[in-house]
């Protein structure tokens, strides 16, 4: 197959979720050759302020910074867009109508993701920067979902598991995560929704099941193979 658009990936956010979301997309992209694949281009922006701690009333604004990052990739040449950060799309609902190319949201696809794989329902998990915003619960609402939410001593714990993977400690993110996942599935053994990109990295490293995780880079990369070559 072949497509003539271009995607601009939005990264950086961090920096090993958007190398993991490029990796899932080329595997799971229908080519068979280089030329098949799609024209892209990445733009690691780096310096966007952390998404969550602004949220929590800690840091700065990454408003502009992630409308200008889609802004760049459009005046490069991007026909679709993507973002490789979750909560960076409590920002973006705020000014989607200012962006003229089409957005593939994470959010709704990892909820699409979800409901297909587990329609009685899943445990999520994310930043506390997400979980505070309501971004997926409020989503899920509205496509007739529902979340199982962890406590909030353990969502801290998540978010906690995320700051590992950014700063390179996959094993030992790994090993956190698994004892959180195994206390939720004392709980209900619902699969686990990684809604935030360090979390399927984090997730991959437990030795746990791969069918009980749900991934939000995974759910991503089929949206956007969606976008280019289905439609």
């Amino acid at each position: 197959m072949h497509t003539d658009k271009t995607l601009g990936v939005l990264g950086g956010m961090g920096p090993a979720a958007t190398a993991d979301f490029l990796r899932v997309l080329a595997e799971i992209t229908p080519a068979e050759t280089d030329q098949e694949h799609p024209r892209m281009i990445v733009y690691s922006h780096t310096v966007t302020p952390d998404r969550t701690t602004f949220i929590l009333g800690k840091g700065p604004d990454p408003t502009e910074y992630i409308k200008d990052g889609l802004k760049t990739l459009i005046g490069w040449g991007a026909d679709l867009l993507c973002v490789t950060c979750n909560t960076a799309h409590y920002f973006i609902d705020q000014f989607r109508s200012e962006i003229s190319k089409p957005t593939v949201h994470i959010i709704d696809e990892t909820i699409g993701e979800a409901a297909s794989r587990s329609p009685q329902g899943a445990w999520l998990t994310a930043t506390l920067g997400t979980m505070r915003t309501g971004l997926y619960q409020r989503h899920a609402q509205n496509s007739g979902y529902a979340f199982r939410i962890p406590s909030e001593p353990m969502q801290v714990d998540i978010h906690d598991v995320t700051d590992m993977v950014k700063a390179g400690k996959h094993k030992e993110a790994g090993e956190k995560f698994k004892k959180i996942v195994e206390q939720l599935w004392e709980i209900e053994r619902l699969p686990i929704v990684g809604a935030c990109t360090e979390i399927p990295i984090a997730y991959a490293n437990t030795g746990l099941e791969p069918k009980m995780g749900i991934s939000c880079l995974e759910a991503l990369a089929k949206g956007c193979v969606r976008e280019l070559y289905y439609k």
